[in-house]
């Protein structure tokens, strides 16, 4: 993700404390970034996908990934998206390791808002089973 923060800079002419400031972070967090020493903190993702225009954490292929993806684009911790989708956190926690998909009403809730289709999801979960 570093290098795609870096490339999005450099194309935007922008130094790291221009980026720094945009974000909510001190320069050398950026440095960091870039650097691949560390990587965004979830409370500097929204703006971080809003900087560079697009979710970096988006290359998923299971759903338990893309929630994973969603959440952490959206700032969320764990707690706070069971919350929104009115779960307990250790069940969105077991959607998260892959242990359980959602049923129901709360999948509906989910693959609304991960913008996927309720018709694309079925397929593709009978095609794994």
């Amino acid at each position: 993700m570093g290098e795609e923060i870096r490339k999005r800079r450099l194309d935007l002419n922008l130094r790291q404390i221009d980026v720094a400031k945009m974000i909510g972070c001190d320069e050398m967090t950026v440095v960091n970034w870039e650097k691949g020493y560390a990587s965004p903190r979830i409370h500097h993702m929204p703006r971080v996908v809003e900087f560079l225009g697009f979710n970096p954490l988006q290359k998923c292929d299971t759903l338990a990934q893309k929630i994973v993806s969603h959440r952490k684009a959206l700032g969320l911790t764990q707690k706070e998206f069971a919350r929104q989708l009115d779960v307990d956190p250790s069940t969105l926690a077991r959607w998260e390791r892959g242990e359980r998909e959602p049923q129901g009403q709360f999948a509906e809730s989910l693959l609304s808002r991960l913008r996927i289709t309720t018709q694309n999801y079925r397929s593709r979960t009978a095609a794994v089973g």
